[in-house]
């Protein structure tokens, strides 16, 4: 990465101030707050996330735009042009492409979501960032992390530097230990949910918020007791953002106009929705791990007006037990199916037997509007989750631009 960087004349060396995420989950949704709050402040923003669902350009999004077609295609030239051939990954030179166009497009700020790790991650290579950021940690990509909670814990926190605030979302005690001791090692002061800041769901459903400054904001745009983890720790995060000034009302503005496909996403419009009875919801979440399973039931736990059932597929590095045994006492049937298109799919007869060993009525379909169909019934709600990847399907057959 720092070879192809420097034959680019080293973009990232001349970024706008940096926050730089990593995590398991939430991630990606912190961001999106981040996004919200400064945008609503008047800031430009470039963001880059990953991985995409059904567009190249949702990875990089200049001064408040998705990339467009003709500039993507000339960084992504150049970027090739300059590598020469030379052994490089996909997300590498994704990620070369999105500081070279940060480096060249005037904006504020940037922020940054990591691959899967951080310490070898691609992003890594900010030598200052303005603020670190560590959403919750879990077990996920052990193959490559580490299949422990510890050592995933101890890979996400590459990430943190010397001088640098680094705040904390909520952490299991395991990874907690390995986060902080990171940090103390490395000289980076700690901004702790629990600690320095919190936020929780007031009675009446705002977000309320205690840290440097304290505030009860509108409940968050997007769903789930989650997202106020989420939002709390985008607002950890401009607590300590120097020069940046983000007061309440661009605070409240943002809570409302967040947005983030396919994190309990509600689908009312386009062909997929349209093979429901009329009085049936369908749902879209990219949830794929056990502490994304957990998520999912925390809200599901809350939903029992009417029955629900999963449309549920997921890539063969991820557990399926381990996503649905939270869910199982909560799930009145699932119509399993192998990720059209993903090479890297479980097949849809695993993962319908892996939720009948958790006791749920499951049956493999062929594709997504057949899992659909024989998930729906008349007053359900449908949920598709259990991979990003087939969210991405999901949005792109229903119609998304």
């Amino acid at each position: 990465m720092l070879r192809l960087l420097a034959a680019l004349g080293n973009p990232q060396l001349h970024l706008q101030p940096v926050i730089h995420v990593a995590g398991t989950n939430g991630k990606g949704s912190t961001l999106a707050f981040l996004r919200a709050f400064l945008e609503a402040a008047g800031y430009r923003v470039h963001v880059y996330t990953s991985p995409h669902l059904v567009r190249f350009n949702e990875r990089i999004r200049l001064a408040g735009k998705l990339v467009d077609e003709d500039t993507l295609l000339a960084l992504l030239e150049e970027c090739e042009r300059v590598n020469d051939g030379a052994p490089v990954t996909f997300f590498e030179i994704t990620t070369a492409v999105a500081f070279l166009a940060f480096a060249r497009t005037p904006a504020d700020i940037v922020l940054l979501e990591t691959g899967l790790g951080g310490r070898f991650d691609a992003t890594n290579v900010i030598l200052r960032p303005a603020v670190t950021a560590i959403t919750p940690i879990s077990l996920d990509h052990q193959h490559f992390l580490g299949d422990t909670v510890a050592k995933i814990a101890f890979e996400k926190a590459g990430i943190l530097k010397q001088g640098v605030p680094a705040v904390l979302a909520p952490q299991t005690r395991e990874a907690a230990e390995v986060l902080e001791a990171r940090a103390h090692a490395v000289g980076a002061p700690l901004f702790r949910h629990g600690v320095e800041w919190s936020a929780a769901m007031a009675p009446d459903g705002r977000l309320a918020y205690r840290g440097r400054r304290d505030c009860l904001l509108p409940p968050p745009g997007l769903i789930g007791p989650h997202q106020y983890d989420n939002a709390g720790t985008a607002l950890a995060c401009l607590e300590r953002l120097d020069g940046f000034s983000v007061p309440y009302p661009a605070l409240a503005r943002g809570m409302g106009a967040v947005e983030w496909p396919a994190r309990l996403q509600r689908l009312t419009s386009g062909t997929l929705p349209a093979l429901l009875p009329a009085d049936a919801e369908l749902w879209l979440d990219g949830a794929h791990n056990p502490a994304g399973g957990a998520a999912l039931a925390r809200v599901a736990s809350r939903w029992r007006d009417r029955p629900l059932r999963l449309v549920f597929g997921m890539l063969a590095t991820h557990d399926p037990r381990g996503f649905l045994e939270p869910l199982a006492p909560l799930i009145d049937g699932l119509a399993a199916l192998a990720i059209p298109g993903e090479p890297n799919a479980r097949p849809a007869a695993e993962l319908a037997e892996a939720a009948a060993s958790l006791g749920i009525d499951a049956a493999p379909a062929p594709g997504i509007a057949d899992a659909i169909a024989a998930a729906a019934a008349p007053g359900a709600r449908t949920l598709i989750c259990g991979s990003l990847y087939l969210a991405g399907r999901v949005l792109a057959e229903n119609g998304a631009a």
